[in-house]
């Protein structure tokens, strides 16, 4: 591997005594899909936050994305960049049709109007498979798999090089995260690098082709997916810690 897209360089993060995050460091390659795993509390989320500067950067070590240094920068700048991120609540306007939704997201984080925002949208919609008898229905009362089509397609309007995912497969059934795997690898295949956190071992491993293991904050382990679930101290901390 020789193509960093983003590179983290002993991120940390304190509030107050406690660490949260401490000195991460990991590279992703361009065009890969890197998982990102670990108990509740581990620090997941907190690395998302790192790196994409909601609500907060690092308090230490630095981010490149791209070959520029983005820790420091605000929030709209970094996405503007070329990075898009979901959360793990769901946050669509349940006024708004899931069109609707896309052009606010082809807008805002694309810096798109009129027929730009269209086609972005559109183009969206396509792309995570959305059905087009279902998008002009209020976002309120759409699926829940539905729905995350949606927040990962409001991500992608944007044109990002990379695609931030935390815990998508929340409430899905097994048949919905056999999709949601299938819109992943399409996804990715458009050329799109994704980073996943996912607890949903099973996604995980059909799609990642690196995996990072987060514990109290710290890297546990990372490499290669089957190799890195079976290390005695994932079991434990990962697996073992899992209710």
């Amino acid at each position: 591997m020789s193509n960093p897209i983003l590179e983290v360089d002993r991120a940390s993060r304190t509030f107050g005594g406690l660490k949260a995050v401490q000195e991460v460091s990991f590279s992703v390659e361009e065009g890969e899909i890197f998982g990102v795993a670990g108990p509740n509390g581990s620090g997941k989320s907190t690395l998302f936050n790192l790196i994409t500067g909601i609500p907060f950067p690092p308090t230490s070590g630095s981010i490149v994305f791209g070959g520029t240094r983005i820790d420091g920068k605000s929030p709209h700048a970094i996405a503007r960049s070329g990075l898009a991120r979901t959360f793990q609540k769901d946050a669509e306007f349940p006024d708004l049709s899931a069109r609707e939704t896309m052009l606010i997201g082809a807008s805002y984080a694309g810096g798109m109007s009129g027929r730009q925002a269209g086609h972005a949208a559109d183009d969206a919609l396509e792309l995570v498979s959305f059905p087009e008898d279902r998008r002009d229905v209020e976002s309120g009362h759409l699926s829940v798999y539905e729905k995350k089509q949606l927040m990962i397609g409001s991500a992608l309007v944007s044109n990002p090089r990379i695609l931030m995912l935390d815990e998508p497969a929340s409430g899905l059934t097994r048949p919905e995260i056999a999709a949601l795997d299938k819109l992943l690898l399409d996804v990715n295949r458009t050329g799109v690098t994704i980073l996943l956190i996912e607890h949903v071992l099973s996604l995980l491993l059909s799609v990642s082709e690196r995996l990072l293991v987060l514990n109290q904050g710290q890297i546990l382990a990372s490499g290669d997916p089957q190799e890195v679930i079976r290390d005695p101290k994932v079991i434990e901390a990962y697996l073992g810690g899992r209710k």
